[in-house]
């Protein structure tokens, strides 16, 4: 699409940065701008990439985009609804996200009219039990002028909370509908009772996100428990033979309970629960296989599509024993003649179980087995790092008296002045 700049980039003149930069400039050309004009600016943005920073890059774009059309008469409409977007990013290591969008003139206006009668200071606050939540037309003018005067939330934050607030009540109206994929249109969330009991660490929802436990059993106050037994039998009807293709919502939700079911079982696949088909992993419903929970297996619908016999697609069974019992493995058909591939396993979602493995065997070599479990560890690696002399016949310890496993450890678990009481 754009030449000039994409051989400056191959050339190694110009780096991701300034690509971006060039492309967000020429994305704002109007599309009714004559082709030999648009043309003529993506050489011109090029030859700026390549001289200049990428916050020059968007200065010296407005200039040029001001001298394509100095009278804003060839912006129409359709370059509006071409620019529309909304991007829900990554999630963070600390569980947060960046929200970015670019609105039309219309959703602009619903929004701004949503933000002035609910984020208003008092209104919808998560910290104060007694704000008002919904619209502030509805509510006490009293009780908000109260809520006010203890709101100590920035404009920013006073969106983020109507925005939250809004969408609490949309689930709780159940404007969604009742149904995606299987699974009801809710918040689904999976944690491990170690976790709870603990009121540490993160719980997994069917579209992927991480939210902390604290946060969890806040939630979890007006939530529907359901309890998922594994290997033995239970009164959830589970096992349908040919009776049924496509797995029930009660299947669904055992899937997703599953240690790894939260993402697409492919290996090196990340796709969320929510967006997931259920695969017939150990025999295909076309020849003969079962609607079966234990010869079920989460696939995105790209990967279920590439399950066949052919080379270049995949042939996948259930693992019945061992410690990867229930699981699905990928195997990539290889050409005619050529040596066979190996079976793999998704390990993305082992990686938590696989870390608090390492910790404790770190922790074993450090303090030895009796002292390797528990919170204490932690804390007398705070007191060897935080040691200081109290006696002549105390010499206490520095970094530098630490092993290197000890420096591992240390640089792992973070060093604080937090001090054992």
């Amino acid at each position: 699409a754009h030449p000039t700049l994409a051989k400056a980039f191959a050339d190694g003149r110009v780096g991701s940065a300034h690509v971006h930069a060039v492309m967000e400039v020429l994305d704002q050309i109007p599309h009714a701008t004559p082709h030999d004009m648009q043309v003529a600016a993506e050489r011109q943005m090029a030859e700026i990439a390549v001289d200049h920073t990428p916050a020059d890059i968007t200065a010296l774009g407005a200039r040029l985009l001001a001298q394509l059309d100095p009278d804003g008469i060839l912006t129409d409409d359709s370059d509006r609804q071409r620019r529309r977007q909304l991007w829900v990013n990554r999630q963070r290591a600390d569980g947060t996200a960046q929200l970015t969008a670019t609105l039309t003139p219309e959703l602009l206006a619903r929004i701004s009219m949503f933000l002035a009668v609910w984020a208003k200071p008092g209104m919808n606050n998560p910290t104060d039990p007694d704000s008002p939540h919904g619209s502030i037309e509805n509510a006490d003018p009293d009780q908000v002028a109260a809520a006010a005067e203890r709101d100590d939330r920035s404009p920013a934050q006073l969106n983020h909370d109507a925005f939250n607030a809004l969408l609490t009540a949309v689930f709780e109206d159940g404007m969604l509908g009742k149904s995606h994929r299987g699974l009801p249109v809710q918040m689904i969330v999976k944690a491990d009772l170690t976790d709870l009991i603990r009121e540490a660490g993160f719980a997994t929802t069917a579209t992927g996100t991480l939210i902390p436990i604290p946060d969890l059993i806040t939630m979890a106050a007006d939530a529907q428990p359901w309890l998922t037994v594994f290997k033995d039998a239970t009164a959830i009807p589970l096992y349908f033979g040919r009776g049924k293709r496509l797995a029930t919502r009660e299947q669904r939700l055992v899937s997703f309970a599953r240690p790894d079911g939260h993402v697409c079982s492919t290996p090196g696949c990340d796709l969320s629960a929510a967006y997931v088909e259920m695969h017939h992993a150990q025999l295909d419903w076309g020849l003969g296989g079962l609607t079966d929970i234990v010869d079920l297996a989460p696939a995105c619908p790209k990967h279920n599509r590439m399950v066949s016999d052919k080379p270049g697609d995949y042939t996948t069974r259930m693992v019945r024993e061992g410690p990867d019992e229930g699981r699905c493995t990928w195997q990539l058909n290889a050409e005619p003649g050529a040596p066979p591939n190996p079976e793999r396993i998704n390990r993305a979602p082992d990686i938590p179980g696989r870390f608090a493995e390492h910790l404790q065997h770190v922790r074993t070599e450090i303090y030895g087995p009796d002292e390797a479990s528990g919170d204490h560890p932690r804390l007398h690696m705070r007191e060897v790092i935080d040691h200081r002399p109290e006696s002549p016949d105390d010499r206490g310890m520095s970094l530098a008296d630490l092993s290197p496993i000890e420096l591992q450890c240390a640089a792992l678990i973070g060093l604080t002045k937090t001090r054992k009481p």
